[in-house]
């Protein structure tokens, strides 16, 4: 695996918010780097964004995000994600990080396709 990755990411008081910007691979797969910063708390929200047009990813796509650990924080929330709607998941639904950097693992995206991920933890 390995795609192509961007990763911002940015602090606002308390909120601290990942964008992961993805094109897969030729295996539809993307393995990321890892972020910069280390990050505790909460996952309040994951947005899914999927590429519009011709590169949109393949239906039931799935997200990953790992701790260090290789633990996925989302607690499988980002699974089976759709083709061109905007998604989005709470709290309820996710977990939480401590004292880790993260990395995002996208699979069954489809070749070269497109999307954005955007985390927010508290």
């Amino acid at each position: 695996m390995a795609g192509t990755l961007t990763t911002t990411e940015e602090t606002f008081g308390s909120v601290k918010k990942i964008k992961f910007e993805w094109v897969a691979d030729g295996s539809g797969d993307v393995s990321g780097t890892d972020t910069t910063a280390v990050f505790s708390g909460e996952i309040m929200r994951l947005v899914t964004v999927p590429g519009t047009g011709g590169t949109q990813p393949d239906d039931n796509y799935n997200v990953v995000i790992n701790d260090a650990d290789s633990t996925d924080v989302l607690m499988g929330a980002g699974a089976t994600r759709d083709e061109t709607n905007t998604e989005q998941v709470l709290a309820s639904s996710l977990g939480i990080v401590a004292n880790d950097k993260l990395s995002l693992v996208i699979d069954s995206a489809g070749a070269a396709n497109t999307g954005t991920v955007y985390v927010y933890i508290r």
